[in-house]
């Protein structure tokens, strides 16, 4: 078998060793709208670094590629975007040999586990991945609200402030992820304590280009706090940047209405489609987003490597 070559792009090289390797689009980067659907260095106008971008060749032949992601402003890759091969065994070296240790965050059509061709294709890449020293965080449901589904209602039971300071918004997140099941906070719960993983949250919402201007704390008319809601920009667009429900105050259906309200501020400032996610266990949070009109557009099986 011919050696195994493996290197980044070159600053100047083109985006065609990349789409060299064959991909019938079944999972993947492909089922997303244009432009995120295809991969381009940002010298050619697209999203992707050439250093970030990573081949296993065989000879003159791609045979596994990667591509990480981050915004312009970002020292390293938040997202492992694209991860395709059809060489395993260069896949699985492949992942072991860059440096960076980004999420790796597998996009699929819904009912993907009763499409065998996405099945199929999902499940090369999850065990390639695992082999690597990957391992499964969990699976998330991703909605796309467009303008045809029509505004939410708004019940209009709470009441919505901006909240400057960042010491109180700090205390809200610590409380919400005192009791949480959302993957991602248990994650950073356990490697950082509760502060640790109320800090990621707010280093979140001041990396996205919307920053904290939308953000709004959620009250009862008698001044109880219910939780927390920003409407938020990312590099992709509009999106439900976090929504969360202090828990003293689950059971009564919030986070419906911090749903509702961010829909309506993010289209008050122009929005005609909003992204979203949450846990495929999270069912509270599912019947909201299904209550509020927000379609499933993809599933997403969530890797992590410590």
């Amino acid at each position: 078998m011919t050696d195994l070559v493996i290197r980044p792009l070159a600053d100047d090289e083109t985006s065609a060793p990349f789409h060299s390797l064959p991909d019938p689009g079944v999972v993947g980067r492909a089922l997303l709208p244009s432009p995120h659907d295809r991969f381009e260095t940002v010298a050619a106008g697209g999203e992707y670094r050439p250093e970030w971008t990573w081949l296993a060749f065989r000879g003159d032949t791609v045979v596994a590629r990667v591509a990480y992601w981050g915004s312009e402003n970002d020292a390293s890759p938040k997202a492992l975007d694209w991860f395709d091969f059809t060489d395993r065994e260069a896949a699985v070296a492949l992942l072991r040999a860059t440096p960076f240790d980004a999420e790796y965050e597998l996009v699929l059509p819904p009912g993907w586990r009763e499409d065998p061709a996405a099945l199929a294709a999902a499940e090369a890449r999850i065990e390639a991945a695992t082999e690597a020293g990957y391992r499964t965080l969990t699976e998330r449901f991703r909605y796309v609200w467009t303008t045809e589904c029509g505004l939410p209602e708004n019940p209009g039971r709470l009441e919505f402030r901006p909240e400057p300071d960042d010491g109180a918004v700090f205390d809200v997140l610590r409380r919400i992820h005192s009791d949480t099941r959302d993957h991602h906070a248990l994650r950073a719960i356990a490697k950082h304590g509760p502060d640790g993983a109320a800090q990621e949250e707010m280093d979140f919402i001041n990396w996205l280009p919307s920053g904290r201007e939308t953000l709004r704390l959620a009250y009862t008319p008698e001044g109880a706090l219910v939780g927390i809601q920003i409407p938020g920009q990312n590099p992709a667009g509009a999106c439900v940047g976090l929504i969360g429900v202090v828990p003293e105050q689950r059971g009564h259906s919030y986070g419906y209405d911090l749903l509702a309200e961010c829909t309506h501020t993010l289209v008050a400032h122009g929005a005609k489609r909003i992204a979203a996610a949450t846990d495929v266990g999270n069912s509270a949070m599912a019947a909201s987003f299904a209550r509020a009109g927000y379609p499933i557009a993809q599933h997403r099986y969530c890797m992590t490597v410590d």
